[in-house]
């Protein structure tokens, strides 16, 4: 007998790596054991859900998240508003560093609780795994701290935590670049590297070059730490390049990739992670097809952050896929769940339907995959399971 069935979806959506979407109609799903055990058919269970009329599918995956900091950046909403850019608001004080000075004073405990905020919000949105970078630290106390914290919402709430090391975030006030560079190899990678599955590098110019990107994410490898890299976000920066040279899983942002960068990410078969709430609050808008024309895998995330990127819903970030990004429902669908788990490297475990596989699964209040987008800030989430367990239900 297995522990859970969901019977008689109105669309339960696989996610098959041959077919696509996958989907089979009024079909049922089973749990064992936390894994899924039965596909297709109803099978006896000790306990049943009916989702008739409802989508059943992989939980959503969020590839990309600056989870952990402190304060806010309210004020620069409006700056950009009135007409200042990223880049102007950064040289006045603000950007990345103003959260970094927020985030500094803030005790674990304060950022252990506001992020626990945000993890349950976000999981009512169906998210089941979510990538958490630190990078508001700046310092090998703060970073760690960052770091401790995300190991402990890991063991107090369903999402599963994935932890990125991004010390090389932005330089921080008080050094030099060449020394913080140092600081970074010698002391953090190595320490960090205890606490987090990849190393991240924000390469732009005015933060970090390719060259010094390159040794950076070279020193994580060592460590064990897969590269990601926040790649030609603001401009061409090598980041696209890098990313194909040193193989990393993944290149985040991607708005202005040059034409040997898409190049090397296919030969090197780094997956593209685009972020759809950066694009609408930024009004950067990546060539996706571009991409999609070179054969390069997209997933898609929110990015969520205090200055650029304050969604946490995947939902919305769907429907901002396709709203903005022209993106179809289908591949919207397909970014945030199958594509997003192989650029955290959990293929094999989550992001479809698949005998084995852990049974990461939510059931929408739509009756077709369609009109997730369509219902634009509705949150279409009625139950979400996470490892088997109902982790929030109506």
């Amino acid at each position: 007998m297995e522990d859970l069935s969901i019977l008689n979806a109105s669309e339960l959506i696989t996610l098959n790596p041959i077919e696509g979407l996958g989907i089979l109609k009024n079909a049922s799903i089973s749990i064992k054991g936390g894994k899924i055990s039965n596909i297709g058919l109803p099978k006896l269970a000790k306990k049943e859900i009916d989702a008739k009329g409802k989508v059943v599918m992989p939980g959503f995956i969020d590839p990309h998240t600056h989870l952990i900091f402190g304060g806010s950046r309210a004020n620069e909403f409006e700056l950009r508003i009135k007409g200042k850019t990223y880049e102007e608001i950064a040289n006045c004080g603000g950007g990345i560093i103003n959260t970094v000075n927020a985030t500094r004073e803030a005790s674990e405990k304060e950022l252990f609780e506001s992020a626990m905020g945000r993890l349950n919000y976000a999981l009512c949105w169906g998210t089941t795994t979510m990538e958490v970078k630190s990078g508001y630290g700046l310092s090998l106390r703060d970073e760690l701290k960052i770091l401790k914290v995300i190991k402990k919402l890991n063991d107090a709430q369903p999402i599963t935590l994935i932890p990125t090391f991004l010390g090389a975030h932005e330089i921080p006030p008080e050094k030099k670049k060449g020394e913080y560079i140092q600081e970074l190899i010698n002391e953090m990678i190595p320490k960090a590297s205890k606490f987090a599955k990849f190393c991240d590098v924000f390469c732009e110019k005015g933060v970090f070059t390719k060259e010094e990107a390159k040794k950076i994410l070279q020193c994580g490898l060592k460590f064990g730490l897969k590269p990601k890299i926040h790649a030609d976000e603001l401009s061409s920066s090598g980041g696209s390049e890098l990313a194909g040279e040193i193989g990393a899983i993944s290149a985040d942002h991607v708005v202005y990739p040059s034409f040997q960068g898409i190049k090397l990410m296919k030969k090197a078969e780094t997956i593209a992670v685009l972020l759809p709430g950066t694009c609408l609050f930024l009004g950067h808008k990546p060539s996706v097809k571009k991409l999609i024309d070179a054969g390069i895998p997209i997933a898609i995330g929110s990015d969520f952050n205090p200055g650029s990127s304050p969604i946490l819903s995947m939902p919305i970030i769907i429907g901002l896929a396709c709203i903005l990004l022209k993106l179809t429902p289908a591949q919207a669908i397909i970014a945030s769940t199958i594509n997003s788990a192989y650029a955290l490297g959990l293929g094999n475990r989550i992001g479809s339907l698949e005998l084995g596989k852990d049974a990461d699964i939510i059931i929408l209040n739509v009756s077709s995959y369609k009109e997730i987008p369509y219902w634009f800030g509705f949150n279409p989430v009625q139950t979400v399971i996470c490892r088997g367990e109902p982790a929030c239900l109506p």
